[in-house]
C-alpha cells in the first residue's frame, strides 16, 4: 500500500506491505528496497468486472509468494534499472 503526498499519487511518503505490514524504507519521495508492486484492472468475464486491485509485497513476502507457485515464473537479467 502506498501513501502519497496528494491525490495525484505524487511524493511517496509511505510503502507497507501488504501481506505483512512492514513499512518499507523510503527517504525523499524515493523506495529505498525491493518491492513488488502490482496494478490489475479485472476485465470482463471475471468476478471482480471493473475493480482495481493495488497492493505491495516486501521482497521475503514477494519470496514466500514465489515459493507456492506450481509454474516457476520466467526470470531474465536486466542490465538498466529503474
Amino acid at each position: 500500500m502506498r501513501i502519497y503526498r496528494d491525490k495525484n499519487r505524487t511524493g511517496l511518503t509511505q510503502v507497507t506491505c501488504n501481506r505483512c505490514g512492514r513499512q518499507l524504507k523510503v527517504e525523499k519521495g524515493v523506495l529505498k528496497e525491493g518491492c513488488f508492486s502490482a496494478d490489475t484492472v479485472f476485465g470482463y468475464f471475471s468476478g471482480k468486472d471493473g475493480t482495481r486491485h493495488r497492493f505491495d509485497l516486501c521482497e521475503s513476502c514477494y519470496d514466500a509468494l514465489l515459493a507456492e507457485f506450481r509454474v516457476p515464473v520466467e526470470e531474465s537479467e536486466e542490465r538498466e534499472l529503474c
